[in-house]
């Protein structure tokens, strides 16, 4: 009976609510953090900003898994490729969010290259769908622009803008895909220690500002925390890495549905660039 009210909350009131009812792409907080910053960017930076992918050094793979709010039928899952390359970086990501009676999911493909020591662009190509077998399933395809501005050694400022031209997904006549606008800053006070911020702005929705901070406590430790402001939800979470590779565990609370634990892995190739 609980899951069967908080699914209806998460996914059916929307559009009750709405005469044109937005979805919104898959999206966790934790695994963006390091987007806008240089020592602390990694392969999953590229969810927050798709630019932040032409500051890998080497390719890597990752996944990231979310039980929200501890149930079943909310998991999300992402996993990524990442693959510099001396004519830009390339990647790509795949999202999923929900059970077998709902889900959401998203494959992208991502390309970012240096345009001077002070500029980094990106560009992401989305197809997303939705799918809940006893109602419909339905899809779009959309694309990201990106940039970042390394305003000087310790201060990187971006620009991510998901899905500007909008559109309806296929089969449908009312619902849409969100357009997302969302403006980033980081200040690397150190090679130990960031902060960040963004001021997301998703069609529909309240402006969302996401704050966090990152701290090396040694070469293979930090720890990461922050708060999303649209629902006063904190996160947080620490890294450990050995070799080429890192562990993240991480967890969110929602002040009404609970608190969502994660796990990250990322493996970094020992090989920098391809040519």
């Amino acid at each position: 009976m609980k899951l069967t009210v908080l699914f209806n909350c998460l996914f059916l009131l929307p559009v009750i609510l709405l005469g044109q009812p937005v979805k919104s792409p898959v999206a966790a907080s934790y695994p963006g953090m390091g987007a806008y910053s240089i020592h602390h960017v990694d392969a999953f930076s590229v969810s927050s900003n798709a630019a932040a992918l032409a500051q890998l050094k080497n390719g890597a793979v990752g996944a990231y898994g979310e039980r929200r709010f501890l149930l079943n039928a909310t998991n999300m899952y992402s996993a990524i490729v990442a693959l510099p390359t001396t004519k830009g970086n390339f990647a790509f990501q795949g999202d999923y969010l929900g059970y077998k009676n709902y889900n959401e999911s998203q494959l992208s493909l991502l390309y970012a290259r240096n345009l001077g020591a002070a500029l980094d662009i990106g560009v992401r190509f989305n197809y997303y769908s939705f799918r809940i077998p006893a109602y419909q399933s339905s899809s779009a395809v959309t694309f990201d622009i990106a940039a970042i501005v390394h305003l000087t050694d310790k201060l990187n400022a971006g620009i991510n803008i998901y899905n500007p031209v909008g559109g309806t997904l296929s089969k449908t006549d009312n619902e849409k895909l969100a357009s997302i606008y969302t403006f980033g800053i980081g200040y690397e006070a150190s090679e130990d220690f960031m902060v960040s911020a963004e001021i997301i702005k998703e069609e529909n929705v309240p402006v969302n500002v996401k704050a966090g901070v990152q701290y090396n406590f040694m070469k293979q430790f930090f720890a990461r925390a922050g708060i999303n402001s649209v629902n006063s939800s904190p996160f947080a979470g620490a890294g450990l890495s050995w070799n080429d590779l890192r562990l993240d565990i991480s967890v969110s609370y929602h002040p009404q549905l609970g608190i969502s634990p994660g796990v990250m892995l990322i493996y970094n190739f020992k090989k920098k660039v391809v040519e």
